[in-house]
């Protein structure tokens, strides 16, 4: 896990590779060439994981000198390539998987990227050829950013490394900024939300032909896209054991490292899959080594699972560290976070995960597992419950749509009347509806992002659409659709976002064993009854970990992750701090945002007339990005 930067035709500036130093601290590099198309420069921090002599590192070239490369990542097949390119006669002077990948560009060009399994971003220069090569992986686990315009192009592992280059304006893309604000969506189109700088998105290279003057322009090139399926065919218990199999080697991979390994753990389902598979592997090859655990513990019982925590413990025999964030250090420390993370973050969930990785630090753990990805692919979010039970309305299974409401009410405490209304009803021809449910007075509606700004950008569309449409996949109908489009466009790439900034502003690789390519395949090829089944979410997962996860564990139906106990802190020590946070980003861009609108929703959250939820955070968050980024309006 690296910081990486790369340039064609700017003027090379070293600084911007030393501003990520927090991404690599065992090592930096920085080499310049000349090409037709102007200089070029490429730079590298190195965070040593695999092999952590100096032999790694970067820009690293290969025997000839043709080929140099710099890698922000992971190829946790390595091994078994290196064992492929040595019948080759590929000779290796070092333990690293950066010295592979650079074999296996050199024996089979861009068509390596099929071959590699891992996390990566990485740019080549092909010395010979005068040609910059770019890369990121499937998923979009490692960043990797981009400026084209007619003064160069540049490539950065964080947006901060590109701020500043020439033909930037440093203001916002504003229709992205409406969609993080009305949704709390980011990182679901290749723009970003500053305007002028793109990422590359995952599953996409870039090359550049660089030995004629410099065109302006690029043509990303996608190499990878979920191989089409029409659902296998499976029973249950067959599914569960393909499941166990590619999670088991997954996590299995993932355990490849030189330095101390440990993971997250929230006490939720996905977490502490891993943390069981990976105790169970570890007494496999007889070590006795325990894994290391950091968690996230609150006195709100609301939000607090250390006793699930405590049962994943006891059963494997882990290492424990809690930490109790608390909820004066937020906004303390919020200017830093955002500062880390680039662009403004959803809610403080952010923080308490920041937490975690500043703990692990503490700990001297280098590398920690983490279980994202498993909600996307599985319908783990309730809200896959809308196609689910449109699905069993248009197939007439009234029995198992009034079995799944009985155990959504017992599981999670959602009322019949609450799950006809969100569910049932908007499927009913209007006539129908008054015979169901009884009209119940709506909140009090403040059209807070109603401002002549955003009027000028035309009418809002749906962000869900925006990010099927930005990435070629198809409208959701279904569940299947549901977990594609969240997988690989809405909502794993902002939570990879900030697990990445999150784990590498305190040095720590972050891995996800969860987005192994082909457990991600097989999961989202799985028919939908292996999803959602009454009222369980990832039923393949849960079937998968009989035997393995603590059975308290195993039936939970609740769901928080890194959640934060906003309600309590907002309406309590952090009131005035939110306040006075909505009054300066109103401040800072006046016009941006309906100002009575802003401050009606803000004191009927804060009064408790309605339930706090994101948005207030997304409000202050905005006007601390612009202070630290001094972001202009337009």
């Amino acid at each position: 896990m690296c910081g990486l930067f790369g340039s064609l035709g700017f003027t090379p500036e070293r600084e911007r590779i030393d501003i990520v130093a927090h991404r690599g601290p065992d090592g930096s590099g920085w080499q310049e060439f000349r090409s037709g198309a102007g200089p070029v420069a490429l730079g590298h921090r190195r965070l040593a994981i695999i092999d952590v002599s100096d032999a790694g590192l970067q820009p690293m070239a290969d025997r000839s000198g043709r080929l140099h490369l710099v890698f922000n990542g992971e190829i946790y097949n390595y091994i078994e390539l290196r064992e492929e390119l040595r019948a080759k006669g590929h000779v290796f002077v070092s333990d690293s998987d950066s010295e592979v990948l650079l074999a296996a560009y050199a024996e089979w060009g861009e068509d390596c990227l099929q071959r590699f399994l891992g996390m990566f971003a990485f740019i080549i220069w092909d010395e010979r050829e005068q040609r910059l090569f770019a890369a990121r992986d499937r998923f979009g686990i490692k960043p990797l950013y981009m400026v084209a315009n007619r003064h160069g192009l540049a490539f950065g592992s964080e947006i901060k490394q590109l701020l500043g280059l020439p033909g930037l304006s440093g203001s916002m893309n504003l229709a992205r900024i409406r969609d993080f604000l009305a949704s709390g969506i980011t990182n679901h189109t290749a723009e970003t939300l500053f305007a002028g700088v793109q990422q590359v998105q995952p599953g996409c290279s870039v090359s550049v032909e660089a030995a004629r003057p410099w065109t302006g322009e690029v043509s990303p090139r996608r190499w990878y896209a979920i191989p089409p399926s029409s659902g296998l065919e499976l029973s249950e218990a067959q599914a569960a054991e393909k499941f166990r199999e590619l999670f088991t080697d997954a996590v299995r991979m993932h355990l490849r490292s030189d330095v101390p390994i440990g993971s997250c753990l929230s006490g939720g389902l996905d977490s502490s899959s891993i943390v069981c598979v990976m105790s169970e592997l570890l007494d496999r090859q007889g070590q006795g080594a325990k894994v290391n655990t950091v968690s996230a513990c609150y006195a709100e019982k609301s939000v607090d699972e250390k006793p699930f925590m405590e049962q994943v413990v006891s059963q494997t025999g882990a290492s424990p560290n809690y930490i109790f964030p608390r909820p004066e250090e937020v906004f303390a420390r919020a200017s830093d976070i955002t500062w880390h993370q680039d662009e403004p973050f959803g809610s403080t969930s952010i923080f308490a995960q920041w937490c975690v990785f500043e703990e692990a630090r503490r700990a001297g753990i280098k590398v920690m597992l983490d279980g994202q990805g498993a909600d996307e692919q599985l319908a783990g979010y309730h809200s896959a419950y809308v196609y689910y039970m449109s699905d069993l309305i248009r197939r007439g299974e009234y029995a198992t749509l009034i079995r799944t409401m009985a155990e959504r009410n017992r599981y999670h405490g959602i009322s019949f009347r609450d799950q006809v209304s969100r569910y049932v009803v908007p499927l009913i021809p209007p006539k129908m509806r008054s015979f169901l449910i009884r009209q119940r007075q709506s909140l009090v509606y403040h059209d807070w992002t109603n401002s002549e700004v955003f009027q000028a950008l035309g009418p809002a569309r749906s962000v869900i659409d925006v990010a099927s449409e930005a990435n070629g996949l198809p409208a959701i109908t279904d569940i299947a659709s549901f977990c594609l489009v969240l997988t690989m466009s809405s909502n794993l790439p902002m939570l990879l976002h900030w697990e990445d900034r999150n784990s590498m502003a305190h040095s720590i690789e972050a891995r996800v064993p969860f987005l192994d390519h082909r457990l991600v395949e097989f999961n989202l090829a799985l028919g939908n009854s292996h999803k959602i089944l009454h009222g369980d979410t990832k039923r393949v997962l849960r079937s998968a970990m009989k035997g393995i996860l603590p059975e308290p564990v195993r039936n939970r139906r609740d769901k928080l992750g890194f959640a934060t106990p906003e309600q309590e802190w907002f309406r309590g020590p952090l009131k005035g701090l939110i306040k006075d946070g909505v009054e300066a980003t109103l401040s800072r861009y006046p016009g941006l945002l309906d100002a009575a609108g802003t401050r009606a929703l803000a004191a009927d959250m804060l009064e408790g007339r309605r339930n706090v939820d994101f948005t207030l955070w997304r409000i202050v968050n905005l006007g601390l990005w612009g202070d630290r980024f001094n972001v202009s309006l337009g």
